[in-house]
């Protein structure tokens, strides 16, 4: 295939729709790496593809069983208030077992599983496309107002239980903002290549950032320069998408071993 395909009018709307998950995944990252808790990014795509694949047998659509599922899981590690990734490692187990048992027992589970794992970005339209743009401004929005209070909660961990204030909702408010990100994001690019534009681009910002908002800007821009140039070789390669940025974001790692040890 030609590079020139890249521009063709088929592959706009997938390619809008990516560039949206490209740019917003990387910075709900550097919160839950900031929290220490970026495995969350694929116990809650793991999640989100069990819930797409349960679907079949709830007669709901797959992008809102998918929600649903993420949602429910991030209200329940929220109201548990236990912080760490043990509650998301078994999120992974569960979510990896539930997807495959349902699509073994469903007609259609097995090529929906698929493609919730491997990533449907070729195939997406309107409804995806609009899905980014709202989790893009829901992040706009809900970040500024989340961050000095996501920020205060790791750096001094009591303030708000001294002050007699309900921290517990800042935390549930971001849970849940970053589960319903990673299961559209799941839905569109799939289960790995969105726990890669998660958890690479911040991990790189975090060694070379010197201070917050350029952690926070080097990670959009990482997110966004390795998605343009995994899209191009994957269209004009005919190669599969997912795969395709898991392997660019790879290799942008490589960076991190050049990099000083910082805190996070």
């Amino acid at each position: 295939m030609s590079l020139g395909l890249v521009f063709d009018p088929l592959f706009r709307l997938p390619f809008l729709t990516g560039l949206g998950f490209a740019v917003v995944l990387p910075l709900l990252g550097a919160y839950l790496r900031l929290r220490e808790e970026w495995l969350a990014a694929l116990g809650l795509a793991q999640v989100a593809a069990a819930g797409g694949v349960l679907s079949l047998f709830a007669g709901l659509p797959a992008l809102a069983a998918a929600l649903l599922a993420a949602g429910i899981a991030a209200g329940i590690k929220g109201w548990m208030q236990r912080p760490g990734n043990d509650t998301y490692a078994v999120m992974i187990l569960l979510g990896w077992s539930a997807t495959l048992l349902l699509a073994a027992n469903s007609p259609h589970g097995e090529e929906l599983s698929h493609a919730l794992m491997d990533g449907q970005l070729y195939f997406t339209g309107k409804s995806h496309l609009l899905s980014a743009g709202v989790l893009a401004a829901a992040v706009l929005i809900l970040l500024p107002w989340l961050s000095p209070r996501l920020l205060t909660a790791r750096f001094f961990p009591d303030h708000f239980s001294a002050n007699g204030l309900p921290g517990w909702r800042y935390h549930l408010g971001f849970d849940l903002l970053a589960a319903f990100g990673l299961a559209l994001a799941t839905a569109a690019i799939g289960v790995m290549a969105a726990f890669a534009l998660v958890f690479i681009p911040p991990w790189l910002a975090f060694a070379f950032a010197s201070g917050w908002r350029f952690g926070l800007l080097a990670a959009a821009l990482l997110g966004m320069l390795a998605y343009l140039a995994a899209f191009a070789l994957a269209v004009s390669l005919d190669q599969p998408f997912g795969p395709v940025l898991v392997a660019v974001l790879l290799l942008l790692a490589v960076l991190r071993l050049f990099a000083p040890r910082r805190a996070f």
